[in-house]
């Protein structure tokens, strides 16, 4: 799937550097709040403060054109931890002068704020989402399997990057010389964040539609992740053509003695 639609959006001015934070009649600024703040707001001021130093921004993709580059792609995949469905990648080209507003780390976002942003980055960017499937997952090995839904989410996009900024500590050996990996991207570039959002609610969505038909693993609402309700679905109603062989509460199940034990 790709889609790359031009759409007045709602946009938001990047911030160039930390804003000040009140907190009643107090600010903090750059240099942090002052030493005579009472100690009950002392945790909430430090996490105002670290919010700020992991809010996701353009650093990376501005480094990325002063070295030339102008097709900049953020990537990033979702569900290499659950024992059912597919892994979903999704690679993202934003257009930097039609950024959506409150754009951010899917994991940081509610599933209705995911929704909202959903909508506006296919409406303003170049997206294209691409999967592994489970018997390439049991085949290949999740991690192998989630490079390969990258790979494929990149060669799905409209216009080829020339550089891509991924998700994790590794690079996918298809992509390695016009990439680099960034630990936690998703919550340090926007291109990422926005990658995450689109990978996270398709794949959601997969799995809303596999949990109508294989009710009652939770699928619904645990996306296929090794919750106390999946495990004992699984127990109690078997292991279906969704599920991850390779997994070992899968595995267990089918070939040893019928224990879930992860």
């Amino acid at each position: 799937m790709q889609v790359s639609v031009l759409v007045s959006p709602t946009t938001v001015d990047v911030p160039s550097g930390p804003r000040p934070l009140c907190l009643g009649s107090r600010t903090l600024g750059a240099g942090g709040p002052s030493s005579a703040r009472p100690p009950f707001f002392r945790p909430a001021f430090a996490l105002l403060q670290a919010m700020q130093k992991i809010a996701a921004d353009l650093s990376f993709e501005t480094a990325a054109r002063a070295r030339g580059f102008t097709a900049i792609a953020g990537v990033d995949e979702v569900g290499r931890g659950p024992l059912a469905g597919p892994v979903t990648a999704a690679a993202v080209i934003l257009d930097l002068t039609r950024i959506p507003a409150g754009l951010a780390d899917s994991k940081a976002l509610t599933a209705k704020r995911r929704d909202h942003l959903f909508d506006l980055i296919l409406a303003n960017a170049q997206c294209s989402i691409a999967h592994a499937t489970v018997e390439e997952i049991d085949t290949l090995n999740i991690l192998r399997a989630s490079h390969l839904a990258m790979e494929r989410a990149i060669a799905g996009l409209g216009t080829s990057p020339d550089h891509c900024l991924i998700d994790g500590n590794l690079i996918p050996a298809g992509l390695k010389g016009r990439s680099e990996a960034i630990v936690k991207g998703d919550a340090k570039s926007l291109s990422i964040a926005a990658a995450s959002i689109i990978a996270k609610v398709t794949r959601d969505r997969i799995m809303v539609d596999l949990a109508q038909q294989h009710p009652g693993y939770g699928w619904e609402v645990n996306a296929g992740y090794p919750t106390k309700l999946h495990l004992n679905a699984l127990l109690n109603l078997g292991v279906t053509a969704w599920h991850r062989r390779s997994f070992k509460p899968v595995h267990n199940i089918l070939y040893q003695d019928k224990s879930v034990t992860p």
